[in-house]
């Protein structure tokens, strides 16, 4: 099968076996998207070499374990847990120490003509939702999931710096749970697509004093060093400060504030996939607006340098 690979610090198209089923689900890839996560592995995050990527869409060819998934469309949680520790035994894992990420850690990805994961990852999606609105499942995941990190209301003032795929993202959807929503970019015509979703944007230039310690809550979703310096200037005393930014990089930031003003800073990174599908399910918000393009998986290593460009939104790939 055709795959896309990370190997020796070079990116290539490879022909290699499909992988095995043994005690898993074997998935036929039907669309993958690019996450900037792919991106920064390139980069040399995490050290990661094999098949790369995590967004998938599929459907599901062999599952011994659950036969009646077979034939059945798909997505999947990343993380694979050993089964056997004591986040597994919780239902969680997302923080199994002995786990492995799809096309992060350890586990091959889904930029690939097939993949495999547990049958306990795998959440079917429903018929009125399309390939690719579904393929956004994982980073909307991980957009909704902030709120099991930070309490969200209706009047909670939330701030999100980054105007990328997760930042338009987590803004969109944090704007179903509060009322205040600010999108802080650089790209006029990427806040437009928040925007249409009834959050208040503004060009990260035009921040001023008057946004200065506003927001109860910010979330950092630049994917840059200095996101988190951003983060600092707009949270309250006493506020949180949401990480959502993974990149090849040290950032540096200032300690003292984060001590004197109490700020509590929190990382999210992985969400639960069935309330992102149901949320897809439900309409109230519109992916398919964050698609720059569709390019065949024959094409990855160019479609991976397009999803590299300042201002590419989601690059979808075709097996």
């Amino acid at each position: 099968m055709k795959a896309l690979r990370f190997t020796g610090g070079r990116l290539s198209l490879d022909d290699i076996p499909p992988p095995a089923a043994t005690g898993e689900a074997l998935i036929r890839v039907t669309i993958s998207g690019i996450c900037n996560t792919d991106i920064e592995i390139v980069r040399g995050y995490a050290g990661f070499n094999g098949t790369i990527g995590h967004e998938f869409v599929g459907v599901v060819e062999d599952s011994a374990a659950r036969p009646d998934l077979v034939g059945k469309r798909v997505v999947g949680e990343i993380n694979a847990g050993c089964g056997a520790c004591e986040k597994c035994a919780a239902g969680d894992p997302r923080h199994c120490p002995n786990r492995t990420v799809l096309g992060i850690v350890g586990r091959d990805g889904a930029h690939a003509e097939y993949l495999t994961l547990p049958k306990e990852n795998l959440v079917v999606v429903p018929d009125t939702v399309s390939d690719e609105q579904a393929v956004f499942a994982e980073p909307l995941a991980a957009a909704w999931g902030i709120s099991e990190m930070a309490d969200l209301q209706a009047d909670t003032r939330l701030a999100v710096i980054g105007d990328g795929k997760l930042g338009l993202l987590c803004a969109m959807s944090l704007r179903l749970k509060c009322d205040h929503v600010l999108n802080i970019g650089k790209h006029r015509s990427k806040l437009d697509i928040a925007a249409s979703a009834g959050v208040e944007t503004m060009l990260v230039n035009d921040l001023n004093d008057a946004h200065t310690k506003g927001f109860d809550v910010v979330v950092e979703a630049s994917g840059s060093e200095s996101g988190f310096e951003t983060a600092l200037e707009l949270v309250r005393p006493r506020g949180t400060i949401v990480l959502k930014s993974t990149f090849q990089g040290t950032p540096t930031w200032n300690a003292s504030r984060v001590v004197v003003e109490e700020i509590t800073v929190v990382g999210s990174r992985c969400g639960r996939f069935a309330p992102a599908v149901e949320l897809l399910a439900s309409g109230r918000i519109d992916v398919t607006r964050l698609i720059d393009s569709e390019m065949p998986l024959g094409e990855g290593v160019n479609a991976l340098n397009e999803a590299s460009r300042k201002g590419a939104l989601k690059i979808l790939l075709r097996p």
